[in-house]
């Protein structure tokens, strides 16, 4: 397997330090609000990572952190007059809630902020005691960027044409903010209750380095990757790498993943302009997980993406094509075992699918080989080519690939015979509005059918529902 490297602007072969076992960390949410789908362009991406990693027979140890220490987090507890942990647990409940109708599978750990103080007190210590750390005016601590070589080397910074000295002190940064930045943020007013004793003083760590010390206590000083939106490359990244190398004298991270915006209809998102969706959003327009996760994935990670509602009816129709294909050949196997071997033309779609996710992840490949397979399997279908124990085979070979992909839905017949009685009553009640030519609300019952996770068709025979 093959992935592209940030730090050193190749594809590398992903060789972890212990064979056989990828440890890796993944910037997380900022849980002052519900994630929108730019975020999760990013947790899609990570998911795939995972995925094929697994794929390939490799273990896997992901920490995935909470960010519920920051500017944000502070400020939205000070609005509503709630403790910090009470602001954020929703936050960090519905994220939850968002991972499993993407289908993204959970890491091992999920780390908060304010459960490592401990840690990152001492990761400060560290610096102290290197000569990388120093305390201001105010009492806060700064690392002091100048008096560590090879500073900039992830971003590829050209530091003899920046203003060195300079303090950043904020959570919000400027991408391009250059200088010392804070470790340790000295109480004041605007943090409330938010603060915990160190030798100090008293106040709170620095968004950097959270990530540094959660990853090291987790995945040791030094592991194998680092992922995170292309956003995050600088100055998080980097000040991550300058203040972990300068407390341990080791290499931190072996290979950076990012992956690169997403936008919306053409144009960066923004509530402004009408474009700024999160999972709940999509979901009350009548869009399920499943799409939502297939227009997120079915990009290269490393080029921007463009969501639009055509990407997503695009997907629904495509995941249409795979449910019926994937449906008939349940039908034809019956349980049956699989075969002993596999169709040539099989075969070659199940390679190319292994040849383009071991490519940096090149998810639109990969589909175009899965669609070679429903293609294939289309035909042998309806030849009646098929033996029980051959149309088992070509469910393995579904199974295999959506083992990385995540958006094919088996078991057909045991859905559609279990269709609660609320998504009856409400088909029902579209039948007879269609009836009296009530158009209008024959259109509704249709749009809260499809919010409730069902799609109804109509046709000669009259309605068709189906799980979505």
């Amino acid at each position: 397997m093959h992935i592209y490297n940030s730090l050193s602007r190749t594809k590398e072969e992903l060789r972890p330090i212990e064979p056989g076992h990828v440890k890796f960390y993944t910037c997380g949410p900022t849980v002052y609000n519900f994630a929108h789908i730019g975020n999760f362009r990013a947790y899609t991406f990570e998911d795939i990572l995972r995925r094929v990693i697994l794929y390939n027979g490799l273990r896997v140890t992901q920490v995935m952190n909470l960010t519920d220490i920051d500017d944000k987090t502070i400020r939205g507890a000070q609005e509503t007059g709630v403790p910090l942990k009470s602001f954020t647990k929703p936050y960090i409940d519905a994220f939850f809630d968002d991972l499993k109708a993407l289908n993204i599978q959970p890491a091992e750990h999920y780390p908060a902020a304010t459960d490592h103080i401990p840690e990152m007190i001492a990761l400060i210590a560290k610096l102290f005691e290197r000569g990388l750390a120093y305390t201001s005016e105010d009492g806060s601590v700064y690392f002091s960027v100048d008096k560590l070589p090879g500073y900039g080397k992830l971003a590829r910074l050209d530091r003899q044409n920046l203003r060195a000295g300079a303090r950043v002190a904020q959570d919000e940064y400027e991408k391009e903010s250059y200088g010392d930045f804070a470790l340790w943020k000295a109480w004041d007013e605007g943090d409330g209750d938010v603060a915990w004793d160190s030798p100090w003083g008293r106040g709170r760590p620095g968004w950097h380095l959270e990530c540094s010390a959660m990853s090291m206590h987790y995945l040791g000083e030094t592991f194998d990757l680092h992922t995170g939106g292309i956003d995050n490359l600088f100055p998080h990244h980097e000040n991550e790498i300058a203040q972990s190398e300068g407390a341990t004298g080791k290499p931190f991270v072996t290979y950076w993943m990012h992956c690169a915006h997403l936008r919306v209809n053409g144009e960066k998102m923004s509530k402004s302009l009408g474009n700024f969706f999160t999972l709940r959003d999509l979901f009350e327009k009548g869009w399920s997980g499943r799409e939502i996760r297939m227009v997120l994935i079915n990009g290269h990670y490393r080029q921007p993406l463009n969501f639009t509602f055509d990407a997503l009816e695009a997907a629904r129709t495509a995941l249409a094509r795979i449910d019926e294909c994937v449906g008939a050949l349940e039908e034809c196997a019956g349980g049956a075992a699989p075969a002993d071997s596999v169709p040539a033309w099989a075969a070659e779609a199940r390679d190319a699918f292994t040849a383009a996710v071991n490519d940096d992840l090149n998810i639109p490949e990969a589909f175009a080989a899965l669609f070679a397979l429903v293609r294939g399997s289309n035909s042998a279908l309806r030849d009646s080519k098929l033996s029980a124990a051959d149309a088992a085979t070509l469910l393995a070979l579904f199974d295999r690939m959506d083992s990385v992909l995540g958006v094919i839905r088996f078991g057909r017949a045991a859905r559609t015979d279990a269709v609660p009685a609320e998504i009856t009553a409400l088909v029902e009640a579209r039948a007879a509005a269609r009836a009296a030519k009530e158009w209008a609300e024959s259109d509704r019952l249709r749009d809260e059918l499809a919010a409730k996770g069902w799609e109804v068709r109509d046709s000669k025979e009259g309605q068709k529902l189906k799980k979505l």
